[in-house]
């Protein structure tokens, strides 16, 4: 398999690290773009430098990079996240405005069918947002706000994040045991 990872500059950066993290240990070839602003968050919000999380890809690309392999249909790849996803990022897809890479990558996963799952990192959403939402869902694109769940009674801000990201790969179609899911608790 092979999946396109955006991340934006949104807070949550944590998120889009983990699902990179977890989707190469599921063997999964990875594409990753990081944002300019995105950059600064993972020095603000993480141990990590955007050096680091770049290494962490199978191939990276600058989000300048119009002239990337993912700008293209012709790049085959079987999905792509975009996480966490900026309220910017969101509403330039929705508007099919490709001014990044990341909003182009999407753009063209889009026109070509492949699933895009987004986890917007915004709270309260303005009816602005929920509308550039409903139109993306109209479209077919998977808005997955990375809200944690309780059942699984996490101890650590890691397993939360571990429970979003572990999701996030199930809806690319990847099986994994990344999280306790629902009905798999020992209370």
């Amino acid at each position: 398999m092979r999946v396109v990872v955006g991340i934006t500059g949104a807070s949550g950066a944590i998120y889009g690290i983990t699902v990179l993290k977890l989707l190469n240990s599921c063997e999964v070839e990875t594409h990753l773009v990081i944002s300019r602003w995105a950059r600064r968050t993972i020095e603000l919000e993480t141990n990590y430098t955007p050096d680091e999380v770049a290494s962490m890809a199978h191939r990276f690309y600058r989000a300048d990079d119009l002239g990337a392999a993912v700008s293209s249909g012709s790049f085959t790849h079987d999905g792509m996240v975009i996480a966490p996803c900026s309220m910017k990022t969101l509403a330039a897809i929705a508007c099919g405005f490709s001014d990044n890479l990341i909003s182009r990558a999407a753009d063209v996963t889009i026109k070509e069918r492949r699933k895009l799952v987004l986890l917007p990192r915004e709270t309260p959403l303005s009816p602005v947002h929920l509308e550039n939402m409903l139109k993306l869902a109209g479209a077919g694109v998977v808005i997955m706000p990375p809200v944690p769940a309780f059942y699984h009674r996490p101890e650590t801000v890691a397993e939360v994040v571990n429970q979003s990201a572990g999701r996030t790969l199930d809806l690319l179609g990847i099986k994994n045991n990344l999280f306790q899911r629902w009905g798999n608790t020992d209370s």
